[in-house]
């Protein structure tokens, strides 16, 4: 029987308020690990955009785990506009970062997991299912709203609600309280065994 090779492609924006609507942390070593028993992984992308010129940033700490952890991060700077109101808005897409990814890696892999609602993807997800790539997207109905739009959920192969996940990729609350404060430099020398809090991370 032929090994499943299979890619994540993790929309970080979009899991994190998927993660925080229902209230748990989620432990991207555990989530690694999971993943890893379900076949042979290829590769794990976070994508993730970053305010420029902001002296510290809460997603860094994670960004750096991840890169020495398994994980191939994509970032790119935000962009920074004036809406129609005269309000400043920030935004940072990374759809176009992940389709392409996704779609240089298709001949290589037979599974893709989206982890992600966004129904932009829904084109995406018809277009990897075009080149005999399977796809399960990973979001929430149980939220409300729901996290996941439903031409998304329809597309795909493979709805996974993120909820099912939780025993298997979220963090021990205890383990945060137990943690102790501490200053993480921007590139360790030393690798912690144990992820970083990942909260309130992305803009």
């Amino acid at each position: 029987m032929q090994i499943e090779r299979t890619a994540l492609f993790i929309d970080g924006a979009n899991l994190y308020a998927t993660a925080k609507a229902l209230g748990f942390d989620i432990d991207y070593k555990r989530l690694l690990k999971e993943f890893q028993t379900r076949g042979y992984l290829v590769r794990a992308f976070y994508y993730t955009a970053l305010i420029e010129d902001q002296e510290y940033s809460s997603i860094r700490p994670l960004i750096d785990w991840l890169d020495y952890n398994g994980y191939r991060v994509v970032t790119k700077p935000t962009k920074e506009f004036v809406d129609s109101t005269g309000r400043r808005k920030v935004k940072g897409n990374m759809d176009i970062e992940l389709a392409i990814d996704a779609l240089e890696l298709a001949p290589y892999i037979n599974h893709m997991v989206l982890f992600s609602g966004d129904g932009d993807f829904r084109s995406l997800v018809e277009a990897m299912q075009r080149r005999g790539v399977r796809v399960s997207v990973v979001s929430t109905i149980t939220s409300q709203p729901p996290m996941v739009a439903d031409e998304l959920r329809r597309q795909a192969d493979e709805f996974i609600d993120i909820v099912s996940l939780i025993p298997k990729i979220g963090r021990d609350p205890s383990e945060r309280a137990e943690r102790p404060a501490r200053t993480f430099e921007r590139r360790p020398m030393h690798r912690d065994p144990n992820p970083l809090d990942e909260g309130g991370h992305d803009v």
